[in-house]
């Protein structure tokens, strides 16, 4: 195995203070060096990566291509491991960290605000929750329980039914303009947004009505749900979502429903873990907390 190009992180940081300033004398009084210091770890780095890294024209520094490069790439390592230094700061001896997946529009609309006071009740478990459009952190091994959207069926993993979902059209109440439709196919005369984790829903929806329309699939595409709500919050069109996405916002009227028909979704939403981590007890914690809040 060749060796690896693995240099100090003095080496790094004086690298990277120098091509900030464009100073080597600067560099060493911000590091507390000497200059002579500061310039030997820059030779050392450009000796062993075999490239200038600047330029010395008149007693000034000029950043190489190669070290322009070089510093984009020196900047992510400094800034993350400073990241994580800070990261590991802020929890005691006896703490765990759980890592969650979930998908955005039900991480922010559901999740979040079902985990108010899980903290309280479990002080030594600090969460790190990312989004994830599908459950494959689970198999990678970058997240200890996973919330998705689907069959229920994971290859390795305990899957948890949370519930069922409908999706129905929402939009804002000027979008109307007033006035009431009396057939569900003149909605396709309004913007239809789209979801890009289901095309078809549209067209889904119009043919349990009995209704077949060209405009099914046509209007601007979002990633998220949530996208999706804020678009037709602020009257960019029509939106179909799953019902507890939009209940806050129908409740409130800043969404109303065209249309009065829900369409039950094919799938559900479940909380998911590795077979072989039932007993971990961060993990059971967890799965005990939001058993409680379906519960409630």
């Amino acid at each position: 195995m060749s060796k690896r190009l693995v240099p100090s992180m003095t080496a790094l940081q004086c690298f990277e203070a120098a091509a900030r300033h464009l100073s080597f004398t600067r560099a060493a009084e911000e590091l507390h060096l000497t200059q002579s210091a500061v310039s030997k770890q820059v030779a050392q780095l450009e000796d062993m990566l075999r490239h200038h890294l600047f330029l010395r024209i008149r007693r000034r520094l000029q950043l190489t291509p190669a070290g322009s490069l070089y510093l984009a790439e020196v900047n992510k390592i400094l800034t993350q491991v400073d990241m994580s230094s800070r990261y590991v700061l802020t929890y005691g001896e006896q703490t765990e960290i759980l890592k969650v997946a979930t998908q955005p529009s039900f991480g922010v609309r559901w999740l979040i605000p079902h985990l108010k006071g899980f903290g309280k009740r479990h002080g030594n478990i600090h969460l790190d929750i990312r989004n994830e459009m599908e459950p494959f952190a689970l198999l990678q091994g970058s997240a200890d329980v996973v919330f998705f959207y689907g069959q229920g069926t994971w290859p390795g993993a305990t899957c948890m039914a949370l519930f069922g979902e409908e999706v129905v059209p929402v939009c804002a109440p000027e979008l109307l303009a007033g006035r009431e439709l009396v057939d569900a196919g003149q909605l396709a005369e309004l913007v239809l947004l789209q979801s890009t984790s289901r095309p078809e829903a549209w067209h889904e929806w119009f043919l349990e009505l009995g209704l077949e329309s060209v405009s099914a699939y046509h209007g601007p595409r979002f990633d998220t749900f949530y996208m999706a709500l804020s678009a037709a919050q602020s009257g960019c069109g029509v939106a179909l979502v799953p019902r507890y996405l939009a209940a806050k916002e129908l409740a409130e009227g800043s969404l109303v429903m065209p249309w009065n028909h829900a369409m039950p979704s094919a799938g559900a939403h479940y909380l998911a873990y590795a077979e072989h981590a039932a007993e971990v007890p961060k993990v059971r914690a967890l799965v005990e907390w939001i058993r409680e809040q379906l519960a409630d």
